[in-house]
């Protein structure tokens, strides 16, 4: 397919423009490895390790109401993890030494986000991603008595039930 062409032409590219960075990858929202450029790392591990994050990264943005995810950057002892948004269906996780210039990885690694939303929506169309329904589901209100969708990768919140019956009195109670 044409487009993980492009993608892996577009790492490759980041890799000559932020110097220390030691890889880079492409996946699916839902964890499936577009291209990758990850020498000493095992790519398919990775893409279902930023899924995982990803979806965590979006219950903490809803959850503390700072909008749709964006970027996500872990500090390690050797290094660093960027992760960004590449549109709705995909993401890009970059590695870095513990030297980079962490500005200029967020400047490109935005650029390249952008640029691999361009190749993915081209190739596939827009919205078919695990979290494109985001949006959506939030602009909807549901009807009074209806419960409302939960978008998928995030973890329902249990509320007390009254029981279905009523308990039976216990003797000497």
């Amino acid at each position: 397919m044409a487009v993980e062409t492009d993608v892996l032409d577009e790492l490759r590219r980041l890799r000559t423009r932020i110097p220390k960075l030691t890889g880079s990858l492409a996946a699916t929202v839902d964890g499936l490895v577009l291209a990758h450029d990850v020498p000493d790392t095992e790519p398919e591990g990775l893409a279902a390790l930023t899924a995982a994050a990803l979806g965590v990264a979006h219950r903490m943005t809803d959850a503390a109401a700072r909008g749709d995810f964006r970027e996500l950057l872990v500090r390690g002892g050797k290094g660093y993890i960027a992760t960004y948004a590449a549109g709705t269906t995909a993401v890009l996780t970059l590695l870095a030494d513990d030297r980079v210039n962490v500005g200029r990885l967020h400047l490109e690694g935005r650029r390249s986000g952008a640029r691999i939303a361009e190749l993915v929506d081209t190739h596939s169309g827009p919205g078919g991603g695990r979290h494109a329904d985001r949006l959506a589901l939030r602009e909807q209100t549901p009807e009074p008595g209806e419960i409302p969708a939960r978008p998928i990768g995030t973890l329902p919140v249990r509320t007390p039930q009254r029981p279905a019956h009523r308990p039976r009195p216990q003797p000497g109670g």
